[in-house]
């Protein structure tokens, strides 16, 4: 079994910073692409950042220029440094990664969701 657990997230004001974080734990064999959505009640959860084994990016364009995604292979970690931020990314926030836990299986998981309120 896998667990992806997040940390960071919380209250800051408009243009501020916040960091979130995300580990990945378990039964891993790789992990390849791992990326960080976002839901707002009632909507659906969208893709703001994410980025590949190899390092390769891809963002929202809700979020481009101001949102930074990394990821540390050695520890399964993956990053979202998230600058001059707005209102409107008031949002859960959940980390994805895709797991492998064998050489010949692999399954996309979740955390657990952690919430950030951009509000002065």
């Amino acid at each position: 079994q896998v667990q992806l657990v997040e940390s960071g997230g919380g209250l800051v004001q408009p243009g501020g910073s916040l960091g979130l974080s995300c580990a990945a734990s378990g039964q891993i064999f790789r992990v390849d692409d791992m990326g960080w959505y976002r839901q707002a009640p009632g909507k659906q959860r969208e893709l703001i950042a994410r980025i590949t084994r190899g390092g390769s990016t891809n963002y929202a364009g809700s979020v481009k220029g101001r949102f930074t995604i990394s990821r540390d292979n050695a520890k399964n970690t993956v990053h979202l440094q998230m600058n001059n931020l707005k209102a409107e990314d008031t949002d859960d926030y959940y980390c994805n990664a895709r797991v492998w836990g064998t050489s010949s299986s692999f399954r996309d998981y979740w955390g657990q969701g952690t919430q950030v309120t951009v509000s002065s």
